[in-house]
């Protein structure tokens, strides 16, 4: 049986000669010398077998060709990974780079961007709030105080069981913040995301958003609410627009009234947009109550005020023609895709 130092003299001399000319090359090197079972490590079990006088020797030899056989190996991988980085296609940093399509804006924020235009050439000015509110702000200082059942008309999301904290469910609360920290005249709109508790359809949502407005001053009458929403149709939704209000209740106006316009589709003559009706209700609106005025400090017997608000998802449905609720919060590209040009 070959010496050791024989061992190793020739396995040296098959090292120097060898030259993968593949990975699978590669990998089998590593394994015949430098894996858990290789020759490294074997011929590293046989030096207690060598005599003590020439274990020194053997040992320095063993040191070599250890270091030969890991050299060897990274000179392999170095030359490898060179040769496929090379084989890469070049980029010709000189060419177009890929374009990148653009974003729109969301459909949503188009129309209420719109609705909030109108309304600030007409003097409103705009107004935002926490969508966390107090039941104070949400409920009780518009006029729906514990218990009253107009809170029944919403369903509503309570923070952590805490009847005193919900996500609002109007932004009627931020009309309330107003009329408390502002002195008055008053003339606000107010857009923003609001929440209930409903089933997710096609024509219901558990958020979606609305615009609200707010004038308060001396004089004014529900002749200046039906003016302002008749400039605000004409200008969303063009001069031939037919108008009409219907008694209605809300607990923060009286009185109280709804507001249909012609349908936009069919002109008034029935469609599915309409109900084969004609017509199609865009918002609630009335004069504000004097128990709400009188919550806040502010005399009933010497201003008043007209309050209105529309739900952003309809105004956009019959602008666009929008049927399903889920759409606007899918994100889905095709869809949005439709309103780069807005």
């Amino acid at each position: 049986m070959a010496s050791l130092k024989e061992q190793i003299e020739q396995l040296t001399q098959e090292i120097n000669a060898f030259a993968p000319a593949s990975p699978a090359d590669l990998e089998a090197y590593r394994m015949r010398f430098l894996s858990a079972k290789g020759l490294v490590k074997t011929l590293a079990q046989e030096i207690k077998n060598v005599p003590a006088e020439e274990r020194k020797e053997a040992g320095m030899m063993l040191n070599g060709f250890k270091q030969l056989a890991e050299g060897r190996f990274a000179e392999f991988e170095h030359i490898a990974a060179a040769a496929a980085e090379a084989a890469l296609p070049r980029t010709d940093v000189s060419m177009p780079g890929t374009p990148i399509p653009a974003g729109t804006r969301h459909p949503l924020r188009v129309v209420e961007n719109e609705i909030v235009s109108i309304f600030e050439k007409i003097g409103f000015s705009v107004a935002t709030g926490p969508e966390i509110e107090d039941d104070w702000h949400n409920f009780t200082s518009l006029n729906m105080p514990e218990n009253h059942t107009a809170r029944d008309m919403q369903d509503t999301f309570y923070v952590a069981r805490n009847p005193d904290w919900v996500l609002r469910t109007h932004t009627s609360s931020v009309q309330a913040r107003i009329m408390e920290s502002t002195q008055v005249p008053v003339r606000v709109i107010c857009p923003g995301r609001v929440y209930r508790n409903e089933t997710i359809s096609a024509r219901a949502h558990c958020f979606f958003h609305q615009c609200e407005g707010l004038y308060i001053d001396k004089d004014v009458s529900f002749a200046d609410l039906k003016q302002t929403l008749y400039y605000f149709v004409t200008e969303m939704f063009g001069p031939d627009t037919k108008v009409r209000f219907r008694p209605s209740y809300f607990p923060f106006t009286e009185p109280s009234a709804e507001m249909d316009i012609s349908c936009t589709v069919c002109g008034g003559s029935g469609c599915g947009l309409c109900k084969h009706s004609g017509w199609v209700e865009i918002l609630g609106c009335g004069m504000v109550h004097p128990n709400m005025l009188r919550n806040f400090g502010i005399d009933p017997e010497v201003y008043t005020g007209f309050a209105f608000g529309m739900g952003v998802e309809r105004i956009t449905q019959i602008k666009y023609q929008v049927n399903d609720l889920r759409l606007y919060s899918q994100n889905d590209v095709r869809f949005l895709r439709q309103f780069q040009k807005l």
